[in-house]
């Protein structure tokens, strides 16, 4: 494969990525390394450094869409960055001090986590709950917009969601990964905020937390900008479509579709670390 070759390859992988985890929050990083690793053949660690490369352009790219829209609420997404960014730091330190096999066998498990989040994600009733003694003192309520309105929604389970948003960011660091995931189940699940509210604050989020770590990646030399930045490009380029899709569209399908596609990466991912092919 030629060196245009492997860009375009490159590109065209990582829009897909972008699009996917605009779409559903959980960033592009879960599709990009195991798409570099196994189908192109690229080391992990500088396929985690493009990863942490790509990630901060996917939440450039939509971030600015959603928080015009209404979505994405700043006030919780910087106050739970604190623990993310911690985290990531942590992750990004004992990155350098786990061997390539098992950061795939680890990826692998993470793939299958986000890959169950998607196929069994149940829309909630839609119930509105009202924030607690300390969602109120942090004034993290706020509203969004549905059907042509401004619905308002309140914040509960505070400290359980500051702790999750910090094993996201150690994971973020160590996988170079935007640990959507994560990041959605904390809000979604723990904190009881709208699932779109969760998904666009976690968008919003997932730049800051991979900027954390890709410093101490860029120092071990691991972005090589040859695979970086058309990771970049795709990523961003794939995000912004993304973003005008989710804002009109129903994502049940394309949630179906993401969690088979990362679950059979998953399973080769976890296979070839086992094997030692990674």
């Amino acid at each position: 494969m030629t060196a245009l070759e492997f860009t375009v390859v490159v590109w065209a992988l990582s829009a897909v990525a972008g699009f996917l985890g605009a779409l559903t929050g959980l960033g592009g990083g879960v599709v990009v390394v195991p798409a570099l690793t196994l189908a192109l053949g690229v080391d992990i660690k500088y396929a985690i450094g493009a990863s942490l490369v790509s990630v901060i352009a996917t939440s450039s790219g939509a971030a600015a869409a959603y928080v015009r829209e209404g979505f994405s609420n700043i006030r919780i997404g910087m106050f739970l960055e604190i623990a993310t960014t911690l985290g990531a730091l942590v992750g990004a330190f004992l990155a350098s001090r786990v061997s390539t096999h098992a950061l795939a066998v680890i990826f692998g498990l993470v793939l299958i986590h986000a890959a169950l989040t998607s196929l069994l994600h149940r829309e909630g009733s839609g119930a509105r709950v009202e924030s607690d003694a300390l969602a109120r003192r942090l004034r993290l309520g706020g509203s969004y917009p549905v059907d042509g309105r401004r619905e308002e929604y309140g914040v509960r389970n505070v400290p359980a969601g500051f702790g999750l948003m910090f094993g996201a960011g150690a994971l973020s660091g160590l996988l170079g990964i935007g640990s959507g995931a994560v990041k959605v189940l904390a809000m979604d699940r723990a904190m009881r905020i709208p699932f779109k509210v969760s998904t666009t604050t976690s968008n919003f989020m997932i730049g800051v937390t991979a900027a954390a770590s890709a410093g101490m990646y860029l120092s071990r030399g691991f972005i090589d900008p040859r695979v970086a930045m058309p990771v970049m490009l795709g990523v961003l380029a794939g995000a912004l479509l993304g973003t005008r899709v989710l804002v009109r569209a129903r994502v049940r399908t394309l949630r179906l579709v993401f969690g088979l596609v990362i679950l059979a990466l998953a399973i080769e991912m976890i296979v070839n670390g086992i094997t030692g092919k990674v």
